[in-house]
């Protein structure tokens, strides 16, 4: 489905759907985590629960992402950041129901929001809509409070923004905004446009 997942060879190899768009997010998630110095092994979850999501959708895979050796070498110099942590608290508590798929994706939402493209490119996925069908299954609170199609990243941090009291905004309305064609166009691959100051 798409180029970008020869990136997860071996991972995909043991994907039990590769186009299905929870595969897709996990093994984006794995590979982010596995590259990144801002994010623990196994993207946030326990090795148990590491080892049940590979089982689940990547059988047979389990030996090629486990650390090796000692359960401390599974969090050795990779912590979560208060940033991670902040997200997946935000997802969590917009959880549709209290599953282990549902946890699973939240910390795969919330690991992939460390990346830098669109959070629909860093969770491995077609499009923005893919991402959104998968938010509103999922979290749908959470998704009901975009009502102006901000994109993801920018709503979730906006969310904790507002949370802790911080309105880094400079306009009194996103309509004013000069990072509005930012916050709220389109989401294709090079739309993104530094604003001129």
């Amino acid at each position: 489905m798409l180029a970008r997942n020869l990136n997860y060879d071996p991972l995909m190899v043991h994907a039990r759907d590769p186009q299905d768009p929870l595969t897709l997010a996990f093994a984006s998630a794995i590979e982010l985590a596995r590259s990144s110095s801002r994010l623990p092994g196994g993207f946030g979850l326990d090795q148990g629960e590491f080892s049940a999501l590979l089982d689940a959708y990547f059988p047979g895979a389990r030996g090629l992402y486990l650390a090796q050796g000692s359960r401390s070498s599974w969090t050795a110099g990779r912590q979560a950041t208060d940033e991670f942590d902040d997200l997946l608290k935000l997802l969590l508590e917009h959880r549709v129901e209290d599953s282990r798929l549902s946890r699973w994706l939240a910390h795969a939402v919330a690991a992939c929001c460390m990346g830098e493209d669109h959070l629909w490119q860093d969770l491995g996925l077609p499009n923005r809509q893919a991402l959104s069908d998968l938010l509103a299954r999922h979290f749908q609170s959470l998704f009901a409070r975009n009502t102006g199609g901000m994109r993801w990243k920018k709503f979730f941090y906006k969310q904790l923004c507002e949370r802790h009291g911080a309105f880094v905004c400079r306009s009194p309305s996103c309509a004013e905004c000069v990072e509005y064609a930012n916050c709220f166009g389109p989401e294709e691959d090079g739309a993104w446009q530094p604003v001129k100051r």
